[in-house]
C-alpha cells in the first residue's frame, strides 16, 4: 500500500512538475506586473519589519514549498530555532516526499506555522479591502509577521497560489513590499488594491488570506 501511495505521489508530481513549467511566468511579465524600482526597494528595506530579514531571503527549494519557506523567513526574522524549510516541517507529517503534492493550504499551513512556536498564529480571511489595509498599516510593527497567500495569475498573467512573507507598507504611496520566496521574481512592490484583488481568490472551496503570526 505504501508503494502504491509513492507511486501515485511520484505520478502526480510528474504532472504538476510539467503543468507548472508550461505556466512559469516569463520574466517580462514580472518586471511589469511589479515596482522594483531601486529607490522605492531601498526605502522598503529600511522598514522596521523589513530590516529584521537582514536583506536576505532563504528561496524556496522547489515550486510546492513557497510556504514553509515563507515560514522558515519568518522564523528567522524573529530568531526562533526553526530556520529551514526541514525544519519547519519536522514533526509535521508533511510533505515528507521533499514536495508538498498539491501545495498547502492558508490553513495547514498555520498548523505548520504553529508547530514550531509559541508564537499567536491566525488565519485571516474573508477580509474587506479596508481591513486588509489595517493589516498591511500593521505590517511594519516590529511585534507582528504576516505571510500572504495569493493567486499569482492575477498579478502576473499565469501561475498558481503562491505564500511570501510581507516586509512592510509603505503606506504613502500604498504600497506594500513581498519578500517574494521565489529566486526568479525577488522582492517586489506592489500596490494595495492590486494585491488585496490576489489574495481575495479561491483555493478550492475557501478564500486565500493572510497568516498572522504574533
Amino acid at each position: 500500500m505504501r508503494r502504491l501511495i509513492l507511486v501515485l505521489s511520484l505520478v502526480v508530481l510528474g504532472v504538476l512538475t510539467g503543468t507548472a513549467s508550461r505556466f512559469e511566468v516569463p520574466a517580462e511579465a514580472i518586471r511589469a506586473s511589479v515596482i522594483q524600482d531601486p529607490a522605492l526597494m531601498e526605502r522598503a528595506w529600511g522598514l522596521p519589519v523589513a530590516s529584521s530579514f537582514s536583506r536576505t531571503l532563504a528561496w524556496q527549494s522547489n515550486g510546492s514549498r513557497c510556504g514553509a519557506a515563507s515560514v522558515a523567513n519568518v522564523y528567522r526574522s524573529l530568531g526562533e530555532k526553526a530556520q529551514s524549510e526541514n525544519e519547519v516541517l519536522s514533526d509535521t507529517g508533511k510533505c515528507r516526499t521533499g514536495y508538498c503534492i498539491l501545495g498547502l493550504n492558508l490553513d495547514e499551513l498555520a498548523e505548520v506555522t504553529q508547530r514550531h512556536t509559541g508564537r499567536k498564529v491566525t488565519v485571516l480571511r474573508n477580509l474587506t479591502s479596508e481591513q486588509f489595509r489595517e493589516h498591511m498599516r500593521n505590517a511594519n510593527r516590529p511585534d507582528r509577521r504576516y505571510i500572504i497567500n495569493f493567486d499569482r495569475k492575477s498579478l502576473f498573467g499565469s501561475g498558481f497560489g503562491h505564500f511570501s512573507p510581507v516586509g512592510g507598507y509603505l503606506e504613502s504611496e500604498d504600497l506594500v513590499f513581498v519578500l517574494d520566496t521565489n529566486r526568479r521574481f525577488q522582492p517586489w512592490l506592489v500596490e494595495g488594491a492590486r494585491l488585496f484583488s490576489a489574495m481575495d481568490t479561491f483555493d478550492g472551496e475557501r478564500k486565500r488570506g493572510l497568516l498572522l503570526i504574533e
